[in-house]
């Protein structure tokens, strides 16, 4: 840590850091909400490594992983980017992630392939929702964490305010090492707490010299905090002991027992950052308390057919296993995988064997494919910079891969393994769209398939029914960004049309209707009448078809023809062309012609009577309706309920979920349902989450039956 090491050798500018070992590598993911400062970070800490001359600003869009030129007009980030820096013989694979919760995915990408995790937190903004959510899900998988209190020179920050909101909200552990020294707005240095150090930035580099008296009270106020919290997570269980009763516990053993806490996820420590100061500190935390790859649990690895397989570890001389954590597209470079090396060696010009297995429901089939690797590059930002190979714990780039797709295993090709892939959420902000002209048209199948390729969150439906196409996206931002993407990158021009929920039909009563269908044309002509009776099942009850035909007045070679009728009608609809469900159809009578009745005749006649039934009776469109589960903070479950009902939603009740969550169960209209995550975001400011599962149809409303039927 900087108080044990104040110097430190950083990496060079220009070439690719490298790393021979697992034991020389941290991967590290920067999390935060939008605008906490994890993209201006990753510019200090390589300005501080020299990795680049410079730092980048957001706001002129030429911060190293803010490149994409969608992330550049936005000023913000969307996608998952590595910057690599090396720190006292420590290759750093810094990972930048999007804040905004439409991005999720490429968020979930980067927690996968890293090994501790940096919370940002702005001090002028503190924390959201949805960061302390992420620290709850880090927790449970025992991930090592620390805190990194951003723009603390901010005209509006307040350091202390936001410590104590990160010490309430992140809970026990959570202890800072460092206090920042502002004045007049500035800020002059930071304060160790452990070594009682001041360490000065004022002229524009670093020095250390004592504090001055007036820091002491809140010194030993927050230095006998961290101390009994770096104790209390010691091995030995005498220090306690030996500090309550008043003897001094050595600065190098406490230092020791902390990087032993934070390499294991169970001490949390907070650091500050601000223009110019704090990259040092923050570098030191990571190198020498964030655990190198081979302290970090190995994920669940299976053969093909699923029989797990045990004893495979992080080294660099064991199998290959090897997971693409995220991939890109251009129409120029072609295909990029970003790939994490969990065992083994990648090498440029080897084969690998791919396996993508899981996600056929997104439109990525499974699929076991042998590939050639291309070049293997170490990414900074848009800059591909060459390597020989990628070790165990390392994670490159790997040019070319024309069948991997994002979460896909590379492993050998004689002994093919999988990894069991991470959690990402379904996406359920569903959007129809058509080609603007012919020429996209022809162009937007290839494109789609590109960008499903690179989105796990995407999923893509041809709904038949409907005969839309439909994106399934995770909210308004992550569906702007992929049809800007489809018209930028590969050419495609779309446009955002209504989309169309399938709805269906059925009886209001019962009735008997008559279909005749006689004509005579010379020679051969047309003879079927048929008498039906139609009536309602229950919801669910499908069709039923039942033959009462006596006397033989419809010939049995042609009762099948008048089911085939009525079916194909059913299928049409009667009324708004919807699919007509839920009925009971009796033949009960009808007359036939030895010479002029026919299959086809039948079924003509079959038709023909449905259709006179829906004169005789009304005919109700029925509605889809969805079980829907929402997840969300106990604050905003009356909001939530209030909004269902408001819906035309039927609250089933509510239950806990662990502390200060709440699960609502409700059935809601899926017409209701089309732009449900955008509003339930901003109801819970974030945090809410949901499910849904069909249920069952039920009639539509008069009031928008009418409407529906009227647009048809």
């Amino acid at each position: 840590m900087a108080e044990k090491n104040p110097g430190g050798h950083a990496g060079a500018a220009g070439r690719a850091p490298t790393a021979d070992s697992a034991d020389a590598i941290r991967n590290v993911v920067l999390v935060g909400h939008s605008g906490a400062g994890k993209t201006t970070l990753v510019e200090h800490l390589l300005a501080a490594t020299g990795t680049i001359q410079r730092t980048g600003r957001v706001e002129d869009g030429n911060t190293v992983t803010d490149f994409d030129e969608v992330e550049v007009r936005q000023q913000r980030s969307v996608n998952l980017a590595l910057a690599p820096l090396v720190y006292n013989d420590i290759k750093i694979n810094l990972l930048d992630t999007p804040g905004y919760a439409d991005f999720v995915g490429d968020l979930r990408a980067g927690l996968r392939a890293a090994d501790a995790a940096l919370f940002v937190v702005s001090a002028a903004e503190g924390v959201d929702g949805l960061t302390q959510m992420l620290w709850e899900e880090c927790a449970q998988v025992g991930m090592p964490r620390a805190v990194v209190i951003t723009k603390i020179d901010h005209q509006r920050a307040d350091f202390d305010e936001v410590l104590a909101t990160c010490q309430d909200v992140f809970g026990d552990g959570v202890a800072p090492l460092y206090l920042p020294v502002i004045t007049n707005g500035h800020v002059n240095g930071l304060i160790g707490l452990l070594s009682q150090k001041f360490f000065n930035y004022a002229t524009g580099s670093r020095s250390e010299k004592d504090p001055g008296p007036e820091y002491e009270a809140q010194i030993a106020e927050h230095r006998d905090s961290l101390i009994e919290g770096i104790i209390q997570e010691s091995e030995d269980e005498s220090l306690m002991e030996r500090y309550l009763e008043g003897e001094p516990i050595d600065t190098k053993v406490l230092i020791e027992d902390l990087e032993k806490a934070v390499a294991r996820g169970s001490f949390y420590p907070v650091l500050c950052s601000g223009t110019g100061v704090g990259a040092i500190e923050l570098l030191e935390i990571i190198t020498q308390g964030f655990p190198a790859p081979a302290e970090h649990p190995m994920p669940e690895i299976t053969t093909l057919d699923g029989k797990p397989v045990k004893g495979i570890t992080c080294d660099s001389d064991g199998p290959l296993v090897a997971e693409v954590v995220k991939t890109t597209s251009d129409p120029y470079v072609g295909r990029i995988s970003l790939v994490r090396v969990f065992s083994g060696t990648l090498r440029p010009d080897m084969t690998v064997h791919v396996s993508g297995h899981g996600l056929a429901d997104r439109g990525h089939e499974d699929h076991d494919v042998d590939e050639r690797i291309g070049t293997l590059t170490s990414p900074l930002g848009k800059q591909q910079r060459g390597v020989n190979k990628g070790v165990a714990g390392d994670i490159v780039a790997v040019a070319k891969l024309s069948r991997a797709e994002t979460g896909d295993t590379l492993s050998e090709v004689d002994n093919p393994l999988l990894m069991t892939s991470w959690t990402m959420p379904d996406p359920l902000l569903p959007v129809a769209i058509q080609a603007r002209s012919k020429a996209d048209e022809d162009k937007l199948s290839q494109a789609l398939g590109r960008l499903v390729a690179e989105d796990p969150t995407l999923r893509l439906e041809n709904n038949a029914e409907t005969r839309q196409l439909v994106l399934w996206c995770m909210g308004e931002a992550h569906t702007d960004v992929l049809l800007d993407r489809l018209a930028k990158r590969h050419g495609v021009e779309v446009e955002r049309i209504e989309l169309r929920v399938p709805l269906r039909e059925t009886f209001g009563g019962q009735c008997k209707a008559m279909g005749r269908n006689v004509k005579q044309t010379g020679g051969h002509g047309q003879y079927a009448i048929c008498h039906l009776q139609v009536e309602p099942l229950p919801s669910g009850g499908g069709f039923e078809f039942v033959d009462k035909i006596v006397g033989g007045v419809v010939p049995r070679q042609f009762i099948p023809s008048v089911e085939k009728g009525v079916r194909a009608q059913m299928e049409r609809g009667v009324v708004a062309g919807y699919p007509m469900v839920d009925v009971r159809v009796t033949l009960y009578d009808g007359k036939a012609h030895s010479v002029d009745s026919s299959d086809m005749a039948f079924q003509i006649a079959g038709q023909l009577a449905l259709k006179e039934a829906a004169t005789k009776v009304p005919t109700l469109l029925l509605e889809p309706v969805d079980e829907l589960a929402v997840l969300v903070a106990d604050d905003y479950v009356g909001s939530v309920m209030s909004d269902l009902s408001s819906r035309r939603g039927r609250v089933l009740g509510t239950e806990p979920v662990g502390t200060g969550r709440t699960l609502v169960k409700a059935e809601v209209p899926e017409l209701e349902l089309v732009r449900y995550a955008i509003d339930l975001r901003s109801m819970s400011h974030g945090t809410g989450t949901f499910t849904r599962t069909f249920l069952r149809y039920e009639p539509l409303p008069s009031h928008l039956a009418g409407k529906m039927a009227a647009a048809e």
